[in-house]
């Protein structure tokens, strides 16, 4: 079996030589059940996964931290080398597709949140060999298609984080779809400098992206107050927080993608704040992006929300699109 999976985790560097420790493995822990599987059917699994964006990173930490909670023995289960250390990988070479087909008979996606890249291990293996989507890739489409596949009402949409322009499909799309739409982190700072708030020295993006016409929406809601911090916007304030709550309590399902405020730079109280509410809500809630998911880990509490996805840039895509190259692979 060839196992596209996504082991592209925080590493912590090591202070002594060495090559660090794994901060995060949210995404290894997602593909276990079916590397389980697999190996229970008879398979033996060549792990496929890139680390950071040139390929240069070194997998032995990830591989030293998979065996270590696995368990599994490395006769069952070996990983093939940082797939992007292989120009034609991310230059989708066909040349390049065909050699890395003849390592395994059948090829399995586990790798959702990498599967909006159209690159060799995600969209040419399918065209050389049998393919199945993994157990938690076919469990990030269900789940996701809830948000525009009928959604119950009332809908919140939740969207932080920074990034306008890979955001501005989803917000168009969304402002159809749910019933309220809360816009916070470093997005909130373009609406707020287009209702005339003075936002300090806080990120703004260079474009307007037509901002005025969602200002006049009735779904839009805004924070009404804010953190500041050396003159700029680091996280959404108590007030905010308060009113967030009230549509929380009413809402019977929540999606959200993306902190709303600055998580490195301290702003991360509301954030957790909310997270906490709509754990603990009685919504159908659905939770994805990078730093969301690693908050959530910290604290503990993924079992509380309805799901928890794997897809930060993938989940943007997919909810804005309704597939992605590496969903449109599997199904030819």
């Amino acid at each position: 079996m060839l196992l596209r999976v996504d082991f592209n985790v925080p590493i912590k560097p090591a202070r002594r030589g060495g090559n660090g420790k794994v901060e995060d493995d949210f995404r290894i822990k997602k593909a276990l059940p079916t590397i389980k599987f697999l190996i229970k059917k008879g398979a033996k699994i060549i792990l496929i996964t890139h680390l950071g964006k040139d390929g240069t990173a070194s997998l032995e930490p990830i591989k030293k931290h998979f065996y270590a909670i696995s368990k599994i023995a490395e006769d069952k289960v070996t990983f093939f080398e940082n797939v992007r250390k292989f120009p034609g990988e991310m230059k989708n070479d066909l040349a390049f597709a065909k050699k890395l087909s003849t390592m395994g008979d059948i090829y399995v996606n586990e790798a959702f949140s990498v599967s909006h890249r159209k690159h060799v291990s995600i969209v040419l293996l399918p065209k050389y060999l049998p393919h199945f989507a993994g157990l938690d890739f076919e469990k990030e489409v269900r789940n996701l298609s809830h948000a525009f596949e009928k959604p119950k009402h009332p809908f919140l949409f939740i969207l932080g984080g920074a990034k306008f322009s890979t955001k501005m499909p989803l917000i168009k799309k969304y402002f159809k779809l749910a019933d309220y739409v809360f816009i916070g982190g470093a997005l909130a700072n373009d609406f707020l400098k287009a209702k005339g708030c003075k936002i300090g020295k806080s990120l703004v993006s260079d474009n307007n992206y037509g901002i005025l016409e969602f200002l006049k929406n009735k779904k839009l809601i805004l924070p009404t107050d804010f953190v500041m911090k050396d003159g700029a916007i680091i996280d959404t304030g108590e007030e905010t927080v308060k009113n967030l709550a009230l549509i929380i309590k009413k809402s019977k399902l929540i999606l959200w993608n993306g902190p709303i405020g600055k998580y490195e730079d301290g702003g991360a109280k509301a954030t957790k704040e909310v997270l906490r509410l709509v754990a603990n809500s009685k919504a159908e809630s659905i939770v994805g992006g990078g730093d969301t998911v690693v908050l959530i880990n910290k604290m503990k509490i993924e079992n509380k929300f309805s799901f928890v996805s794997t897809g930060g840039g993938a989940m943007l895509d997919f909810l804005a699109k309704g597939t992605l190259p590496g969903i449109k692979a599997l199904r030819r």
